[in-house]
């Protein structure tokens, strides 16, 4: 144990900034496998895994990690597809800093083991291999389950009654299939092609999929129910919120979700060569502190622009993974701290030109734990930008409820359901991910897919 405590954590290689800024491809590079074996001798494989805990889809941590460590890469493939089929885009964009490895017991005394670098390492290995192995699957139920939504809840939920045995139809509102992960995750931060091979290993596993399907428009979850024994409603959290400020009517103003929507599903970022065009501009300002403001600010600066980005809090408070936060400071990102839009301000022909701010101040805690920001009377200021791109959240689309009665739904929107089942209101009707709890992360969404699966096929064996 005293030997694997010296080891320190193995940092992971990634692409110069003065080189990457200037396209779209991936920016942090992996894990050699003789730095993953190196890294995952630093377990210490404990008796009681917190790190297991810390994980919303409970994957055996110590077990892929050992196997790693004794050279086994395909024991550790199978472990980790016992709970994680998506493990290639979870070691990428999951906050493994905030779950699993916060509980890692190094954490205690040193860098805790780099949890999300192996779970990453493990996915590429396996699929530069070109042998992606398929799990046994359960014998046919006999019954058929719809699935709504692609993105991390209904790959998910649909990988894991696939495997039980039941036989399972995604239908996608647009014509990719990958969701969130395709449309509003960059291609430096996760390649289209890794979302695209974790799709066709679910065709693999016999889930059919449907593109181009819009619930509440080409059927309605009353129609679904009429073919399907059950429904999954994995529709996440796509409708973009405003601030609500004069001036955010101008154009060049846009939601986060349309601006990355244009850039990463439609590949409008290599417009020309592809059909759909997107602005190129000088000078952009991008309001917000999480992840989708920083994946919209660093596109952006790939796009060509001088990016400042405005939140209201400072650095610390900021919701963003940091190495997100360190990437897009080492890329020339503006930051600016302790501001907030009061409005924006355009030219004769309604051109967005300005952006009037004003400074903020930190006070008590508010519901999320953080210090409520105050605004600062008569420390306005203006930043100019000929594009302002708005990631403040989003939330639920109304289609669903307008067009399912029975379906009961919180004020905010959202589907209320069962916390531990995914069961909602409406008989057979099942719901988990960011269409419940609002936006929130990767991991999240499908911890609650697995167990909405879960109960699923119970449901269904008990009827």
């Amino acid at each position: 144990m005293s030997k694997r405590k010296k080891i320190p954590r193995q940092p992971m290689s990634g692409r110069p900034a003065a080189e990457r800024i200037k396209d779209f491809d991936e920016v942090p590079l992996g894990y050699s496998a003789e730095t993953a074996r190196l890294e995952a001798s630093r377990c210490l494989v404990c008796k009681e895994p917190k790190c297991r805990q810390g994980c919303p889809v409970d994957i055996d941590i110590p077990g892929f990690i050992k196997e790693i460590s004794e050279g086994n890469l395909q024991a550790a493939v199978r472990i980790m597809k016992e709970a994680n089929s998506l493990a290639a885009i979870c070691g990428r964009v999951c906050p493994q800093e905030d779950q699993c490895e916060a509980a890692c017991i190094l954490q205690k005394s040193q860098d805790p083991v780099a949890i999300g670098y192996l779970e990453r390492f493990i996915a590429d290995w396996e699929r530069e291999k070109g042998n992606i192995s398929i799990p046994d699957k359960a014998p046919s139920q006999g019954k058929k389950v719809a699935v709504v939504g692609s993105g991390p809840a209904g790959l998910t939920c649909a990988g894991d009654l696939a495997k039980a045995g039941y036989e399972v139809t995604i239908f996608e509102a647009l014509h990719e299939p990958g969701g969130v992960l395709v449309y509003g995750i960059p291609e430096f931060r996760l390649p289209k092609a890794i979302v695209a091979s974790e799709v066709d290993y679910l065709r693999k596993l016999g889930v059919v999929i449907r593109t181009n399907w819009i619930i509440g428009k080409t059927a309605t979850v009353d129609e679904l129910l009429e073919e399907f024994d059950a429904v999954f409603l994995g529709t996440g959290a796509g409708l973009p919120h405003f601030l609500g400020i004069p001036g955010e009517n101008l154009a060049g103003v846009y939601s986060a979700n349309e601006y990355l929507t244009r850039s990463n599903l439609m590949k409008a970022y290599l417009f020309p060569g592809y059909d759909t065009p997107i602005v190129r501009s000088k000078r952009a300002a991008v309001i917000g502190g999480g992840n989708v403001a920083m994946d919209a600010a660093r596109t952006a600066l790939r796009l060509g622009a001088k990016v400042s980005l405005v939140y209201r809090r400072s650095r610390k408070e900021m919701p963003a993974r940091l190495e997100e936060i360190s990437r897009g400071e080492e890329e020339g990102i503006e930051f600016t701290f302790l501001a907030a839009p009061v409005e924006m301000r355009g030219d004769e022909k309604g051109q967005v030109r300005a952006m009037r701010c004003i400074r903020m101040k930190l006070g008590e805690p508010d519901e999320s734990g953080r210090r409520r920001p105050i605004p600062t009377p008569g420390s306005e200021f203006e930043i100019e930008a000929d594009t302002v791109i708005v990631a403040i959240g989003s939330g639920p689309h109304p289609l669903v409820p307008q067009t399912t009665p029975g379906l009961k739904i919180s004020e905010e929107g959202t589907i209320v359901a069962d916390e531990r089942t995914g069961a909602t209101s409406k008989e057979r009707v099942f719901a988990g991910g960011d269409i419940v709890t609002g936006a929130a992360t990767v991991i999240e969404a499908m911890g609650a897919a697995r167990r909405a699966a879960r109960a699923i096929d119970e449901y269904l064996r008990e009827k």
